[in-house]
């Protein structure tokens, strides 16, 4: 290892001991998507009533009804579509799982010859190509697995449905009670700019925070999500002024 390296350029440790440590314990499911989409939906959505209602000129006690009403019952149906989503994909993965089991029962010869393809697809050929082939086939469980990552695309961690929908509806909440705060709690100032301002901020801390698992810069990705809220916002409330106009008419 470069002694020059960084705590940047070196996520973890490479000694033989940090390295059998880290792949005894295994990949690890990860729920940073779900959290994510839960906190920008709710964010969103949420502020797109007070900003909708707000531009309707009406009180900020139906504000506060209707952003109750969204944090609720918006969260808990993005928070079920989801668990449905993630129970859907672990019973096409338990499908395919025994398919795989069937068709090597019926048809070993013709799944030998899909991971011979596999390897070879991978460069392995001659003597190296079949003692691979041969070391799969030894284990039923090592083929399946094989196969259900190769030819199929399946993940090796599977996700938990229901830790993916509390995540997702605990997301959505906090982040979309965050622009009802200022008029449960404003004494003084413009409750709707404070919110469009504390909004922006959960927004642009949401993409910063998930720049931490991709290659952008903390910053661009907080701009993005920022961006992306702020115009859902102004639509809203685009049409909340748009409404006012039409029913005032």
């Amino acid at each position: 290892m470069d002694p020059n390296a960084t705590a940047e350029e070196i996520e973890h440790g490479h000694t033989p001991e940090a390295i059998a440590e880290r792949l005894e314990e295994g990949p690890q499911a990860n729920y940073l998507r779900d959290w994510v989409l839960g906190g920008i939906d709710g964010a969103v959505t949420t502020f797109a009533i007070v900003a909708g209602v707000a531009g309707a000129a009406l009180s900020s006690k139906i504000i506060l009804i209707l952003g109750a009403a969204n944090l609720l019952a918006d969260g808990f149906s993005m928070a079920a579509g989801n668990y449905s989503g993630v129970k859907a994909e672990r019973d096409d993965f338990r499908r395919l799982r025994e398919m795989e089991r069937r068709h090597i029962a019926l048809a070993p010869e013709g799944e030998r010859e899909e991971v011979r393809q596999i390897f070879a697809a991978k460069g392995f050929e001659g003597e190296d190509l079949e003692r691979a082939v041969e070391i799969i086939t030894a284990s039923q469980e090592r083929w399946i697995n094989l196969m259900l990552e190769e030819e199929h695309g399946a993940p090796k961690v599977a996700r938990s449905p229901l830790k993916a929908g509390l995540v997702t509806f605990a997301a959505f909440f906090v982040c979309g009670a965050v622009p009802l705060l200022p008029f449960v709690f404003g004494r003084a100032g413009d409750p709707l700019l404070i919110a469009t301002g504390m909004t922006g901020a959960v927004f642009f801390g949401i993409g910063a925070l998930k720049s931490k698992w991709s290659t952008a810069r903390w910053w661009a990705s907080g701009l993005e999500t920022l961006a992306v809220g702020m115009i859902a916002a102004g639509v809203a409330y685009l049409v909340g002024a748009l409404l006012k106009g039409w029913v005032g008419a």
